[in-house]
């Protein structure tokens, strides 16, 4: 089932903590809370504020020193290249591993007027490609665009783009893309999906992940809905909206 506003308990614990080391809370080089402190000031279990400080570690947010504590490390220096689903398909070209699938006016599925807040029955833009990585499918990649804001840019073009679709949609139109809601699902693929993914069957399950984006004002902007082959990926990384 598709969840929208209730991370793991860890996850909490793991984006207050990076909240933390980014405003100097924590500076680089100070040690952190011990884990009873942490248990004690976030009110969950011990086996919950580990999982997150192995998180902070694996990326780079911390370090432990035997028989001394774990010590602040800072922003990872690499973190802005890390794999983020909801921000690539956002804000990534299309020159780098995409083909293009398809491109055109289409009227918006049901679920998608509503997001975006449009009328029943109503057109929009939509952009479909799939992304492959290391020469295999990763990603199918269908995202959705009113036609007012579509308008004079080069999203209806049948061709690849060497601009991110927030890029193209902000400097058309000025305005700023200002947050995402991003739904995560699992669930079979169409047929079309299986046959574009180079999934061995229709019965072997994907991830999708849903991000709706918004300006400033509150107004929907862009929908995009990401397919990939859920034995190949992981979505369990955390990170701030920065």
């Amino acid at each position: 089932m598709p969840f929208e506003s209730a991370p793991p308990k860890y996850a909490q614990v793991v984006a207050g903590l990076q909240e933390r080391i980014l405003d100097g809370t924590y500076p680089a080089g100070s040690m952190l809370p011990s884990e009873d402190q942490l248990v004690n000031e976030w009110g969950m279990s011990r086996t919950t504020v580990i999982r997150a400080l192995q998180i902070l570690s694996r990326d780079g947010w911390i370090e432990s020193q035997q028989g001394r504590g774990r010590f602040v490390r800072g922003r990872p220096a690499a973190m802005d290249q890390r794999f983020r689903p909801s921000r690539n398909a956002l804000e990534q070209s299309e020159t780098s591993g995409s083909r293009l699938v398809d491109v055109g006016h289409v009227i918006a599925p049901n679920t998608v007027a509503a997001a975006l807040n449009l009328k029943k029955n109503e057109a929009v833009l939509m952009r479909r490609r799939l992304v492959v990585r290391d020469d295999e499918p990763d990603e199918l990649v269908t995202a959705y665009f009113p036609l007012d804001l579509a308008h004079g840019t080069a999203l209806g073009n049948e061709a690849l783009m060497s601009e991110g679709a927030r890029q193209l949609i902000e400097s058309r139109n000025k305005i700023r893309y200002d947050h995402v809601i991003e739904r995560i699902a699992a669930r079979l693929p169409s047929g079309e999906e299986a046959l574009l993914l180079g999934l061995p069957s229709k019965r072997t399950p994907v991830l999708t992940v849903t991000v709706t984006a918004f300006e400033a004002s509150g107004r929907p902007v862009q929908l995009a809905e990401l397919v990939l082959p859920g034995d190949r990926h992981e979505l369990e990384d955390t990170y701030p909206l920065v």
